[in-house]
């Protein structure tokens, strides 16, 4: 009988499928790793775009909301095809300037006056979340304690501590009267729960205009 038509002895099958289980066992958790690394990759381009967008959005929405229009989460949420309290991703657009002696007066402080509390420092004038706030918040810090305006602008940014920018600074230098458009995107990147990932895990982008 021909080579070719002999059958396989039952041992060799038996170690054809031992040495595929201990390939196996490389393989698998490589295979993995490459979905999750690619998916997560996937999802930081998706909130790069995410944040660039919301940050021109919320630049022209101010505008609209000095003319009258003061629910710029509700349009803004339209624009970027998300929910207002929930979802896969959230973003955090905040307007954030430096105070200074000028604004302490401005502001009705004098010089030296301690009332002016965030003299020298970065504050927000305003924040505004939109998608699913469990995701995060700002990493600059929160609005907790604001008291806002018709047009959801901070009225109380001069003599509350709580609403200061912590590190803005170092990200970037204002000078008094200047005020930057800050656009922070989370995306929740799906199939984490493989290997070990914590399902749930949000991918996070910033654009400062």
């Amino acid at each position: 009988m021909p080579q070719s038509m002999r059958s396989r002895p039952a041992g060799r099958r038996g170690n054809a499928i031992l040495e595929f289980a201990l390939v196996s066992t490389f393989l698998a958790p490589l295979l993995v790793g490459t979905f999750v690394l690619g998916m997560t990759m996937i999802r930081n381009l998706q909130a790069t775009e995410m944040s660039r967008d919301a940050g021109r959005l919320y630049m022209r929405m101010v505008e609209v909301a000095d003319a009258g229009d003061p629910d710029i989460g509700a349009r803004l949420a339209q624009g970027l095809h998300l929910t207002r309290g929930g979802g896969n991703g959230a973003v955090i657009v905040s307007k954030v300037a430096y105070v200074s002696d000028a604004e302490c007066a401005a502001g009705g402080y004098a010089s030296g006056d301690t009332r002016c509390a965030n003299r020298n420092q970065y504050v927000f004038l305003q924040q505004i979340v939109i998608g699913n706030p469990a995701l995060g918040g700002s990493r600059f810090g929160s609005t907790t304690g604001a008291i806002y305006d018709t047009h959801r602008n901070i009225t109380n940014y001069l003599s509350h501590e709580g609403l200061r920018a912590n590190g803005f600074g170092a990200v970037l230098r204002l000078n008094s009267g200047e005020a930057a458009y800050v656009s922070e995107a989370r995306l929740v990147a799906p199939g984490l729960d493989l290997a070990g990932h914590k399902a749930g895990k949000a991918v996070y982008a910033r654009s400062i205009f």
